[in-house]
């Protein structure tokens, strides 16, 4: 068998592996949603549009791979990447807002404030960040011990707010229009991208207690590297991308005057910025092979997120 026969198999499998993610991260948030009182209310249906409505799922799917090198099942994390997959929609909502980014396009379909005004678009924003946190509280989380549960808790409130996600958009919102440095860039991605990725791999070590706590400096090198990376390969798809693609308003970045990456270093230097941040991650996979723990899953996620085209 040929290698590029090979890689070929291999890339279809983790697509598969991704898909199949994707469709079961779905069910669960509308098994979540069902739950709500006036799920037929616009503010019901402002949430499921902006929750359910597509999303390649990769936070969840982190979450998932992460406890899969523990030999955790999907059932006791499913809470957790429900509750991140929670957060990460509410901050799209909020993101797309004319006081945000003013997007018209999210995942190749109207923003939640086009559909349903945005009135409804900041409440659906509210309550999803609510109920993220519920879900995590309350919802069954087989062979997870409550400490670890706390943590996992924790971990997401800190990776949502001042000191991360919210804090990285508001170093966003002042940079527009202003010339910065690379260091300042990578500020504020290591904050509004990489703080949620970086959470998602950590919920899913608590899960496994001990073990998992062991290995997070080799998680945070290997998810720091990943997170920037997809900021790094967002800006460029802002430049090459397609529009109908990508999902969104190609070269919107630039229309808002922010600093990217191809911006900062140029197209071809901002594409060797992510090839080498995958390397990057590819290092610490490897520490944490020497360990005996499978990281064939991971690898092949560091690998689609400098590769995807959307």
């Amino acid at each position: 068998m040929s290698e590029q026969y090979k890689t070929r198999i291999e890339e279809h499998a983790f697509t598969e592996k991704l898909h199949a993610c994707q469709q079961h991260v779905n069910d669960r948030l509308m098994a979540a949603f069902s739950s709500l009182p006036f799920l037929n209310s616009p503010l019901g249906a402002a949430m499921q549009h902006g929750a359910v409505l597509g999303g390649k799922r990769l936070r969840p799917f982190l979450i998932y791979s992460v406890g899969e090198m523990f030999g955790l099942p999907k059932k006791s994390l499913d809470a957790a990447a429900i509750a991140l997959e929670c957060i990460h929609a509410y901050s799209l909502i909020h993101d797309d807002l004319p006081a945000m980014d003013n997007d018209d396009l999210r995942r190749g379909q109207p923003t939640c404030h086009i559909k349903f005004g945005e009135d409804h678009a900041i409440l659906a924003g509210d309550a999803l960040q609510s109920l993220a946190f519920e879900i995590l509280a309350t919802q069954d989380m087989p062979d997870v011990a409550l400490s670890d549960r706390l943590a996992m808790i924790a971990e997401l409130a800190g990776a949502s707010g001042f000191a991360g996600m919210c804090g990285g958009q508001s170093l966003d919102l002042e940079a527009e229009g202003k010339q910065i440095d690379l260091a300042s860039l990578e500020q504020i991605h290591r904050h509004k991208t990489g703080a949620l990725i970086r959470a998602a791999a950590r919920m899913g070590a608590y899960g496994a207690g001990r073990r998992g706590r062991e290995v997070l400096p080799l998680l945070d090198q290997y998810t720091q590297a990943i997170g920037l990376a997809f900021q790094v390969h967002d800006d460029i798809l802002d430049v090459i991308g397609n529009t109908e693609i990508i999902g969104k308003r190609q070269g919107n970045d630039q229309q808002l005057g922010k600093s990217t990456y191809p911006a900062l270093l140029g197209l071809e230097q901002a594409q060797k910025k992510a090839r080498d941040l995958h390397e990057e991650a590819i290092a610490a996979l490897t520490a944490l092979e020497k360990l005996s723990y499978n990281t064939t899953t991971l690898k092949e996620l560091a690998g689609f997120i400098i590769e995807r085209n959307s």
